[in-house]
């Protein structure tokens, strides 16, 4: 074989060599294509939103008073209300067995009316006398005497009148009145039972008022005052509006939390004891919002994803704050105009290659 032949021949081989070669990368190529994640990017931007805090409490009575009655050792004789009635300031809500306390207020009373008129007598007697005492038909003495009983009758008068008014008072606690305008909540007693004084039983929520009340850790705590508005999930599936009253103004030293308590003029389905979440609405700004499906929550830590040139995606760990219609706030960690993965980003992880597909959006907030 002549050198022109083997040059010829090692010429050839090497060509084929070239080609399969190519052939293999381009099938490569195009498996990792194949293999790669197709995900879609948003860009990242500042928009206006309400900016709010989320919170847990309990719906409680503003005021719930222990209603009893202050003799004991009588049987109730009239129940009038019930759990759920509505009364009105002075409506008698039971009546206790009253026979022996009317039964002395009519003593005291008799004996008020005996005292009055031996005051009459005195009185009249006195003044007969002073005319008298005046022309010297009667001593002085005399006359001393007649004013010493007239000022005795008057106060056994006053002893009777107070002892009057002390049987009227006995006989005015056999019948528990409300204190104020009210919904009856709970009811501890029945028709026929003895009772004792101190003992509880009815209790009335002054003015059918409920309020929330929710732990919040301090710094959030400072960013609420009060006539915030909170908005509350109601049980038929509406929406309950309150207003923030009062914010208290320390911290527990253990939890560093502290109570805000908020009234509900209309509480509509609330009740009592009932769990809640409320958001607080703490005032309108910027800030920067991406999706909810961008951010991917790992070990308690919240991430997104880049992407690069090369279509590798890069993790960055941000910290978010207020969430609204789907879309969340980044706090920290991201700059306006960071274009990022979102559908597809919960399947990502740091240096995987990615196919992007669609236009860039950009992410939008609640209006």
């Amino acid at each position: 074989m002549t050198l022109s032949r083997v040059a010829l021949a090692l010429a050839a081989g090497l060509s084929l060599m070239l080609a399969a070669c190519s052939k293999e990368e381009e099938a490569k190529g195009a498996e990792t294509a194949a293999s790669s994640l197709a995900v879609t990017l948003v860009t990242a931007a500042a928009r206006p939103i309400e900016r709010s805090v989320i919170a847990s409490g309990p719906v409680s009575a503003y005021e719930e008073m222990q209603l009893g009655v202050e003799i004991s050792g009588a049987r109730v004789t009239a129940l009038n209300v019930d759990v759920g009635q509505a009364v009105r300031r002075g409506q008698v809500l039971l009546q206790l067995d009253h026979r022996t306390l009317d039964s002395e207020l009519a003593q005291a009373a008799a004996s008020l009316r005996e005292a009055d008129a031996a005051v009459t007598l005195a009185t009249a007697s006195y003044n007969r006398a002073s005319p008298l005492a005046r022309e010297q038909l009667i001593s002085a003495s005399q006359l001393d005497e007649l004013r010493a009983n007239r000022s005795q009758a008057e106060a056994r008068r006053s002893t009777a009148r107070a002892q009057r008014d002390a049987a009227q008072l006995r006989r005015d606690f056999a019948e528990l009145r409300a204190p104020a305008d009210g919904i009856i909540s709970k009811r501890l007693v029945q028709p026929g039972q003895v009772v004792s004084a101190g003992s509880e039983l009815l209790r009335l929520i002054r003015d059918g008022r409920l309020e929330w009340r929710a732990e919040l850790p301090e710094a959030e705590l400072a960013r609420i005052a009060p006539g915030a508005v909170v908005t509350l999930p109601a049980a038929d599936g509406g929406r309950v509006e309150g207003v923030i009253r009062a914010v208290s103004p320390g911290v527990d030293s253990e939890t560093r939390t502290g109570t805000i308590y908020a009234d509900l003029p209309q509480p509509g389905t609330l009740k009592i004891g009932s769990y809640v979440e409320g958001r607080i609405f703490t005032g309108a700004g910027d800030a920067l919002m991406v999706p909810v499906a961008s951010v991917v929550q790992r070990d308690g830590i919240g991430y997104v994803f880049t992407v690069d040139a090369n279509k590798v995606a890069r993790r960055v760990r941000v910290q978010t704050g207020t969430s609204s219609e789907g879309h969340v706030e980044i706090v920290q960690g991201l700059k306006a105009g960071a274009r990022i993965v979102e559908q597809g980003a919960g399947f990502l992880g740091d240096g995987d290659v990615v196919r992007v597909v669609g236009a860039p959006a950009t992410a939008k907030s609640a209006p």
